[in-house]
């Protein structure tokens, strides 16, 4: 392994029945990197986040997080990984600060002895502090979407997984995330793999990008060479391109 990878997918296939949903794919996502994961619906890509989280397993291939085989050392290679799949899921009638207990007791990075502190470090992160004692019934989505990361930050990750994170919200909600996982990458480290349709504002965060069409990858780089190879046509024209060519 490649001492600065923290996520190695290595010619990862998946099928359902006589249908193939991921077809040979290879990438990896260095330390410290921002990845945008693009495809058309239906690409394949919340399919390779289910297993790169282990809720499914490859078909073949494999999936490594600092080394470790996820298929084999489950819980040793997703220790040091959060993740939002799809969307967050909380009790409505419970308080933020609540849930976010009740899934500390859950992680095995969290002592019984510094659950409360850790819940309140990461409710303080993600600007919910004030209203951590409030139901989540009575949350904003783009509320929803911060404890959700806050979720995802109680481990102490290395690597923060986000599967169409920006799905329903508001322009102030957009900017409020966005804002949030470039503090998280910057000032803690945190490298991002974020899945999103919204190519204009991945290419404000992310210094590469994986692209995939029908199961396979079609381009793999960063953002500045998406740039160069897109040319005068831009990003999006060239998007449009790959996935219609």
């Amino acid at each position: 392994m490649n001492e600065t990878n923290v996520l190695e997918v290595l010619n990862v296939s998946k099928k359902a029945g006589a249908r193939t949903l991921v077809d040979h794919v290879s990438f990896s996502i260095q330390a410290g990197d921002v990845c945008g994961f693009v495809g058309p619906n239906g690409a394949g890509k919340t399919t390779l986040i289910r297993m790169m989280t282990g809720l499914i397993k490859p078909g073949g291939g494999s999936i490594r997080i600092d080394g470790t085989d996820v298929g084999r050392e489950r819980v040793k290679a997703l220790s040091r990984v959060g993740a939002i799949v799809e969307s967050p899921i909380f009790f409505p009638y419970m308080s933020g600060r609540d849930n976010l207990l009740n899934l500390a007791r859950l992680h095995p990075n969290v002592p019984g002895t510094e659950r409360k502190a850790r819940v309140e470090e990461v409710l303080s992160i993600v600007g919910l502090s004030e209203r951590g004692s409030d139901k989540v019934k009575t949350y904003s989505l783009g509320m929803k979407q911060r404890l959700g990361i806050a979720q995802a930050l109680l481990g102490d990750p290395r690597l923060i997984i986000l599967d169409e994170p920006a799905n329903g919200l508001d322009p102030m909600g957009i900017r409020e995330l966005r804002q949030l996982i470039q503090r998280l990458n910057q000032e803690r480290g945190i490298t991002f793999l974020v899945s999103s349709h919204l190519l204009d504002e991945l290419q404000r965060i992310c210094s590469r990008f994986v692209i995939i069409k029908e199961g396979k990858l079609v381009w793999e780089g960063t953002s500045r060479e998406w740039q160069e190879v897109a040319g005068a046509k831009g990003i999006e024209d060239h998007f449009v391109e790959m996935m219609t060519s």
